[in-house]
C-alpha cells in the first residue's frame, strides 16, 4: 500500500530587484524561493553582482538614464519578468558595440615604424 507523500500546490515567491545610478549603470537581480525574505535577499545579492554599464539615455531603463522607451507586448513578452530580462539584456549588449562617437575618441597614435618612415 503506497502512501501519498506530497500533494497540493507549493507556493514560491519570485523577487525582482533592479538597481541603477541614473548615470548609465544598471543591474537586475531575480530570485525564486519558498520565503519572501530569502527571495528578496537573494535578488539583492544577484543585482549587486550583475551591474553593467549602459551607454544610452519603464522603470528599469530610467535607472540607466534612459528618458523614454515605448514598446508593445503580447503573449509571453507581456509578463514583467520577461520584459525586465529582455530590457536588461538589450541595454547590457549595447555597451559591447562601438558607435562612431565612441570610436572617434579612441584615436590610435602612429606606430614607431610609421614615424621612422616619415622621418626618412
Amino acid at each position: 500500500m503506497s502512501v501519498q507523500k506530497q500533494a497540493g500546490q507549493w507556493t514560491r515567491y519570485k523577487a525582482f530587484v533592479d538597481n541603477g545610478d541614473y548615470n548609465g549603470h544598471i543591474g537586475l537581480g531575480v530570485k525564486c524561493s519558498k520565503e519572501v525574505t530569502t527571495a528578496i535577499r537573494g535578488a539583492t545579492i544577484s543585482v549587486k553582482l550583475s551591474i553593467v554599464p549602459g551607454r544610452t539615455r519603464l522603470k528599469l531603463l530610467l535607472l540607466a538614464g534612459i528618458d523614454d522607451c515605448y514598446t508593445p507586448a503580447r503573449g509571453c513578452t507581456a509578463t514583467l519578468d520577461n520584459f525586465a530580462k529582455a530590457s536588461f539584456d538589450a541595454v547590457s549588449k549595447t555597451y559591447s558595440y562601438l558607435t562612431p562617437k565612441i570610436s572617434a575618441e579612441r584615436l590610435c597614435s602612429p606606430s614607431l615604424t610609421w614615424n621612422a618612415l616619415t622621418i626618412l
